[in-house]
């Protein structure tokens, strides 16, 4: 799934961290009378440098062949219902079996919390390409194109998977999907605007948040249900090996039933980010043409596999949300530095992200255009 140590197009991995250990003994039992025939130990485990919420182990057995565990967290979480590694098994199950979206093939789901402490699931390994970059550097000018053309096509897969008749009828609520995230959204961020640092300083509240919602209630877009992913993005798709054809979709943590232009607008982010956002994220301002297509150009594609109407009614809507979710999570970060529960410099600079998306938000409700800088980083996030 995850490409290994050396190679630029994917996440390496290290040995695993403190705190992460698992009982490779329990595992390595648990497997032999689980996993399908042909599975022999010992079993190496290794894991992926890159955190996910969710902890992500490389495996390999005697016969060398390669595998994916993730799991939930050790120790008591917070939420009862996030790090949900069973609705990723779940969804993965669906996808994989009855559907010709490209995801890992599952092979099986541990609830039973005596083996590694808490649930976990083992999927195949896909040997393939990971990218960051939204310009896509590493890849032959004459192909990019056809990279992102791939990455419209497999989301309008996802979209037309007839949820219901392949057993996800109850992965989710059936409508009213962005009503219910500006709600949550909206009081996250005014729980994380009040967390303070030792000397009292406050993270601070998104710019202009309550007329930014106003909008949002006044310019909502019409109710869609579908499967999404969740978390849309560059970075969560995993290319075939030498060509432009996406053979898996990553990290389905987040995955609900809900309106698909969501996961359209969080893919397309960094084509609306402008090139206004704090040094040291990178933001370059590109000339036109771009190497990769343009944005209307991806969501007019969008369009003609999904027949649906373009150009899309309330598009700036769906944007501006892609933006407020972002800065959201932004200043999430920010609250946990205050904390001091996270140091990184990568940390700090996506903390820096918070208060530009909340303008970005407040600019878009305000008429502002569409048009952007690429910005590089965006999909990290």
């Amino acid at each position: 799934m995850f490409n290994q140590p050396g190679n630029e197009h994917g996440q390496g991995t290290s040995a695993v961290r403190e705190g992460m250990q698992i009982d490779v003994g329990k595992l390595t039992a648990y497997l032999q009378k689980h996993m399908p025939e042909g599975f022999r130990a010992p079993l190496e485990v290794r894991q992926f440098q890159l955190g996910q919420s969710n902890p992500t182990y490389f495996l390999k057995d005697a016969n060398s062949t390669r595998y994916v565990l993730r799991k939930k967290p050790p120790g008591t979480l917070i939420s009862q219902t996030a790090h949900a590694v069973e609705r990723e098994y779940k969804v993965l199950h669906a996808l994989g079996t009855r559907t010709n979206v490209p995801v890992p093939k599952v092979y099986v789901l541990c609830e039973d919390k005596e083996i590694l402490g808490t649930p976990f699931y083992v999927m195949e390994f896909l040997e393939g390409r990971i990218f960051s970059d939204n310009l896509l550097s590493t890849v032959p000018k004459q192909d990019r194109r056809a990279y992102y053309f791939s990455i419209i096509d497999t989301l309008a897969r996802l979209h037309k998977a007839p949820f219901r008749e392949i057993g996800l009828e109850n992965y989710g609520k059936a409508g009213g999907f962005y009503e219910r995230q500006i709600r949550r959204l909206l009081q996250v961020s005014n729980a994380q605007a009040s967390v303070t640092d030792e000397a009292g300083e406050a993270v601070g509240p998104l710019y202009k948040l309550s007329s930014s919602i106003e909008w949002f209630k006044k310019n909502m877009v019409a109710d869609e249900v579908t499967i999404c992913h969740g978390d849309f993005k560059l970075d969560n798709v995993v290319f075939h090996p030498t060509q432009s054809t996406v053979i898996g979709l990553l990290d389905w943590e987040l995955s609900t039933i809900g309106h698909p232009l969501s996961d359209l607008a969080n893919l397309l982010l960094p084509f609306y980010t402008p090139g206004v956002f704090p040094e040291g994220m990178a933001v370059m301002e590109m000339k036109r043409p771009l190497d990769i297509p343009e944005a209307e150009e991806l969501v007019q594609e969008y369009c003609r596999l999904t027949g649906r109407q373009y150009p899309i009614p309330k598009w700036d809507f769906c944007v501006a949300f892609a933006f407020f979710r972002l800065a959201v999570i932004a200043q999430g970060i920010a609250a946990r530095i205050k904390r001091k529960q996270a140091s990184s410099a990568n940390a700090r600079q996506a903390a820096k992200l918070f208060q530009p998306c909340a303008h970005r938000v407040a600019d878009i409700a305000a008429g502002g255009r569409l048009t952007g800088a690429v910005n590089p980083n965006a999909s990290k996030l």
